[in-house]
């Protein structure tokens, strides 16, 4: 007997919605009723009028669960469009974290150096500590937060994933 096994991709999808109460509650819900792991999720308002907004969530399928979750993703009512930046092709992906770092002495200095490297920005700083603003990729998030560990880090914030398609057409 040969069992089957899927290939589970990760991918970065786009959800453009209208900004009504619960809507974020039935996606969500979506999801983990059929057993799906949302790995990363960002809601912003888009229109001036505040009444569509985009939900980029992250998740990691195989190919037929993938297009499931498009579908059912597709037939909520207050759904505008479901895009799969991951499928369309090249796209933008950025997140940014705030990372809280204790330290004196030689390891304030490392933290700096460190920062500097990963063009991370103090936005806090007192004499025993710092916070510090970094964006770009969740690896280079990773990696920042990891060596951070290793003179003095506290606490972390990450904002999730924000992502858009490269090129002249929208999502």
């Amino acid at each position: 007997m040969h069992i089957k096994t899927e290939q589970v991709e990760r991918h970065t999808l786009a959800v453009i919605v209208d900004n009504e109460p619960g809507i974020l509650a039935r996606i969500a819900g979506l999801f983990t009723a059929r057993g799906y792991n949302i790995e990363s999720l960002t809601v912003s308002e888009i229109t001036a009028d505040k009444a569509v907004s985009r939900i980029t969530i992250v998740t990691s399928a195989s190919p037929p669960v993938m297009e499931q979750i498009m579908a059912q993703l597709d037939r909520l009512v207050p759904v505008h469009k479901v895009a799969d930046l991951t499928v369309q092709g090249d796209h933008v992906e950025r997140e940014l974290a705030l990372v809280k770092v204790v330290g004196t002495g030689e390891r304030r200095i490392e933290a700096l150096r460190l920062a500097e490297v990963y063009r991370a920005r103090v936005v806090d700083a007192t004499i025993g500590s710092f916070v510090f603003e970094v964006t770009g990729t969740i690896a280079k998030i990773d990696k920042f937060v990891e060596l951070m560990g290793e003179v003095g880090l506290v606490e972390v914030a990450r904002t999730g994933i924000a992502a858009i398609s490269r090129g002249k057409d929208a999502t």
